[in-house]
């Protein structure tokens, strides 16, 4: 891995025009055509092989006008009037709804009685031609167009319903620029120099940039989820800043010990450069495995997310080679005036290699304390309740929100979790006649507000009864509700509906997150073996990593779920964890907190291989990544807090989630349990045996051929 990252970059660097000329021909070719022919972006909320995807597919197979998407335009007049007052806009919006492409009818609240008891609130359902999945953004606009005039007359009209939801695209905050900036005053710090810090922000824009690109063309082959684009920018500006960190401080050290530029970066692109590759890899594994749940949603997040990274690693490997070796010594300089040169302390006069030996020297107090504390933090995830998000849960900035809103306040909760009885009157069980009853039967159940009459398809095999339950979608009551409902309809009846489904997809995730979790434990404890050459380097890894995970979930749930700090974090309600986001977050936190353990342990190696000292290469091992590991951690931490004043739940619970995770894993776990855990295994911690040694082939991320490091100049202020 070293010679392969070795020959990358010293070709790059060899022809820097040449590779930096490429990446912008790239550039012009993927962002262009992104815009041309990138498709839309859509959630595929299905659960393969649940009653309610049965009932879709039998829906569109034999009764199509009744498996069309659906919106619902809400009408409310100002408090206090009636909706009739305002009859002919409304009557003139309907109109202009009804001439939407794609639109097969549409109700006028007047004549259809959608109208609430108060007589404040009108609905117009508005029923589409094609699924809910294959309505485009462009139709969700005409809507709003038909009906914008009907706001100039006093009246609120908001657009709302399964198919406006489901489309709708995530918002962005515009914060992600101020986290760029707290990452560029970072980085500052760090080198010294404005041009150094500069680096890494361009790379990680180029890297966001080309993989957004490419996450708009594959939404054009394949459903690609609404908040794919999203995690991808937020995964992709954090390791993309973080890679070339690694590398470019690996080439500042190697060039203060002496080395000339071209050896300098040369011998940093086979160290640190390998422990990209192999990290990027690692965090690739970890999203990819995202597949192992079987629902297409997560599949792409997982693709799209590793696409971007895939990006990160590539620019770290070729466009920052090629960069450094045009800059020069300017990598170097600090162009300010009042600052004199020092140099830094050595190793053993760092703060990290005391603490590290103070570690050490108690190996034990400190792993208990420390565990302790984690597991303190986790505590509230035992208690974790998830739900998939509904439109209640967003932002009331949205329409779909204020929709949602207002058609509870007019008809109750339960008006927004729809739910359809299909029966497929072909197979065994209820017959056409014993419809009545199945309907009555319904009715009786407490958790259903009211069950409709029944659509029979043009062949007269299928039948559906929309019913409406008493809560809302995400309600813990809506789910018990459906679990009777599904336990007492005959076998031919199936359950299905947006609120259906997402049950069935929460339940899915809920029981395929113990063999995710398991596969991506087994694969990441392989690699890291391969690499590290040890049985007990990567089970402490796989432990310490579920420790700040679980902590960080804790985090999560106090915040989200019970409210603390609420106001903090601008939560206008408590709200259950998103399903998805255990899973999402495990897959991106579990690969990126691989990164610091690679690059921490790889130096550690190296050190071991040269003392054969396990406490001093641990603590040396610290005292020179200290400083730049700590400094990524804190660059991945305010990029990702950028994403908690986000609008969508889901990817404010992963900004805070990811951030507390990071800090963790930075603090607690790299500076206290590595030390202490390394200090009690000694040299077991390094133990492979022969039969497996001579098995595995040879692989490293260490950079045997770098020159020892020497301290390393750096610039501080200088009195006048």
């Amino acid at each position: 891995m070293n010679r392969l990252t070795r020959r990358i970059g010293d070709a790059s660097a060899r022809r820097p025009w040449l590779t930096i000329a490429a990446w912008l021909a790239a550039l012009a070719l993927v962002l262009p055509l992104a815009g041309l022919a990138g498709g839309s972006f859509v959630d595929d909320l299905v659960a393969p092989g649940s009653q309610s995807e049965e009932a879709m597919e039998l829906l569109e197979e034999r009764f199509p006008e009744a498996s069309g998407g659906s919106a619902t335009t809400v009408f409310a007049a100002p408090e206090g009037e009636r909706i009739d007052r305002h009859r002919p806009a409304i009557e003139a919006a309907v109109a202009r709804i009804a001439d939407v492409e794609h639109v097969a009818r549409v109700t006028d609240p007047f004549t259809a009685g959608t109208v609430s008891p108060d007589g404040r609130i009108g609905l117009a359902h508005v029923t589409f031609d094609i699924p809910t999945m294959d309505v485009h953004p462009e139709q969700i606009d005409a809507l709003n167009s038909a009906i914008e005039p009907v706001r100039g007359d006093g009246v609120v009209a908001e657009l709302g319903g399964d198919t406006v939801f489901i489309n709708a695209e995530t918002p962005t905050s515009g914060a992600e620029a101020a986290g760029l900036l707290a990452a560029l005053v970072i980085l500052v710090v760090v080198f010294g120099t404005i041009v150094a810090a500069l680096v890494p922000i361009a790379l990680a824009l180029v890297a966001v940039a080309a993989g957004l690109g490419g996450i708009t063309l594959l939404a054009h082959a394949t459903d690609v989820s609404t908040a794919a684009p999203t995690i991808g920018a937020m995964v992709g500006l954090g390791v993309g800043i973080d890679y070339a960190l690694f590398v470019v401080a690996r080439y500042r050290e190697n060039h203060a010990a002496g080395q000339d530029n071209s050896s300098a970066l040369s011998n940093a692109m086979a160290s640190s450069g390998a422990a990209v590759l192999f990290a990027g890899g690692t965090v690739v594994v970890a999203m990819t495995a995202l597949a192992v749940t079987g629902l297409g949603f997560l599949t792409s997040i997982g693709l799209s997310t590793s696409l971007v990274v895939l990006f990160a690693v590539a620019t770290a490997l070729t466009l920052l080679p090629a960069l450094l070796s045009l800059l020069g010594d300017r990598i170097h300089k600090r162009r300010r005036r009042g600052l004199r040169t020092r140099r830094v302390n050595k190793p053993e006069e760092t703060v990290w290699w005391r603490f590290a030996h103070r570690v050490s020297g108690r190996p034990w107090p400190y792993l208990l304390v420390a565990s302790a504390a984690l597991l303190a933090l986790a505590a509230p995830a035992v208690r974790m309740e998830t739900g998939f998000p509904d439109a209640g849960n967003d932002a009331t900035s949205t329409t779909h929100r204020r929709a949602y809103d207002l058609m509870a306040e007019g008809f109750g909760p339960g008006f927004n979790a729809p739910l359809l009885i299909v029966a497929d009157l072909r197979s065994p069980g209820v017959d056409a006649e014993g419809i009545p009853e199945l309907s009555r039967r319904l009715a009786e159940d407490p958790g259903i507000a009211s069950v409709g009459e029944p659509q029979i398809s043009a062949a007269g095999d299928t039948v559906v009864l929309p019913a409406l339950p008493t809560t809302a979608p995400a309600d813990a009551a809506t789910s018990h509700t459906l679990e009777r409902i599904r336990d007492v309809v005959p076998d031919n009846v199936a359950v299905s509906g947006l609120t259906a489904m997402t049950d069935d997809l929460t339940r899915q995730l809920a029981d395929t997150l113990p063999v995710f979790i398991a596969a991506i434990i087994v694969v990441s404890f392989l690699l890291l073996m391969l690499v590290f050459r040890s049985i007990a380097v990567p089970l402490k890894a796989a432990v310490m990593n579920l420790l700040s995970i679980g902590g960080a979930y804790g985090v999560v749930v106090a915040v989200f779920q019970w409210g603390w700090l609420g106001g903090l974090f601008n939560l206008e309600e408590t709200l259950p964890i998103a399903s998805p986001m255990p899973t999402i977050f495990f897959a991106v936190l579990f690969g990126l907190s691989m990164d610091y353990e690679v690059f921490l342990l790889s130096r550690v190696r190296e050190e071991y291989d040269a003392t054969g000292d396990t406490k001093e290469s641990v603590a040396r091992g610290m005292a020179v990544t200290g400083r730049v590991i700590t400094s990524a951690a804190l660059i991945m931490t305010v990029v990702f807090l950028s994403f908690v004043v986000n609008p969508s739940p889901l990817v404010k619970m992963m900004g805070l989630g990811l951030a507390t995770a990071v800090v963790l894993d930075a603090t607690i776990v790299r500076m206290v349990l590595v030390p202490a855990s390394m200090a009690l295994l000694g040299r077991a911690a390094w133990w492979l045996p022969r039969p497996l040694d001579r098995l595995l082939p040879r692989t490293s991320t260490e950079g045997a051929a770098d020159v020892p490091p020497s301290p390393e100049p750096a610039l501080v202020p200088g009195r006048h």
